[in-house]
């Protein structure tokens, strides 16, 4: 298993709960803030940032009224600090390179909370651009498998454009470049396929092999307690962790 795309699937196989509800909300509510003012305002039929934050809030079954006050917030109205985004980058146990997005109302209070997970941890706080450049963007699609096997899955991927698919057991995720991934996500649906979810996201292109348990462990642990941090909105990793260490750390 490779990077930060995988670690839903990793959660489900530890069986670990999902973080509470109304810290989910924030977080999606700071992502549509933030699209709202960073990509091209408040309509989401012209905005395609907003529609994808708008598409994660409504499968976390959101409330119509939260999505209005987070669009608002955006656009100057309602009140409330302004949110910025900050990214952090570092490394992890196991030299596991990180990129943490985070939208906050304080830089002040944020930068010191990532850090000292990151450090607490045993990782390292890094400055911009050490490690970005193991990261490229990509647009990454999550659909269910329904019965369909994985070949006839990649032969509908490859027939709408997707540049690369991966087995994650329960469903199948399917990459595609940053800017068609609307226009292949309507075309899996078109073809008959559930699609989960749809993001931008940071896709490692340098995989860091972690190949023991204990520094498996280490790794996952660091990035649940970052995402745990209400100002974290987004954490990215290029671990890879073989099938057979995950099941030491299930056992």
């Amino acid at each position: 298993m490779s990077g930060h795309s995988k670690w839903s699937s990793i959660k489900r196989q530890k069986g670990a709960a999902d973080i509470r509800r109304g810290q989910v909300f924030t977080k999606l509510g700071n992502a549509i803030t933030i699209a709202a003012r960073e990509g091209g305002g408040g309509d989401p039929a012209s905005n395609f940032k907003l529609r994808l934050a708008i598409e994660q809030a409504r499968a976390a079954n959101m409330p119509k009224e939260n999505i209005a006050r987070a669009i608002e917030r955006g656009l100057g109205k309602g009140g409330g600090a302004a949110l910025e985004t900050v990214t952090y980058e570092g490394y992890a146990p196991g030299k596991v390179a990180l990129i943490i997005e985070a939208a906050t109302d304080n830089r002040n209070r944020t930068t010191p909370e990532v850090r000292g997970v990151i450090e607490r941890a045993g990782g390292t706080f890094a400055s911009p651009g050490a490690v970005s450049w193991m990261f490229e963007d990509a647009g990454l699609i999550t659909v269910e498998k329904s019965g369909k096997l994985l070949d006839d899955i990649l032969e509908i991927a490859a027939d709408v454009g997707a540049q690369d698919v991966e087995d994650a057991k329960d469903f199948v995720e399917i990459f595609t470049r940053p800017n068609e991934v609307e226009k292949v996500k309507n075309a899996l649906v078109q073809k008959g396929l559930t699609v989960i979810s749809t993001e931008i996201f940071k896709k490692p292109t340098t995989v860091q092999i972690v190949s023991d348990a204990e520094t498996a462990k280490k790794v996952l642990g660091l990035i649940d307690k970052l995402e745990d941090l209400e100002a974290v909105q987004k954490v990215y990793a290029n671990f890879e962790i073989a099938d057979e260490i995950i099941a030491q750390i299930k056992s």
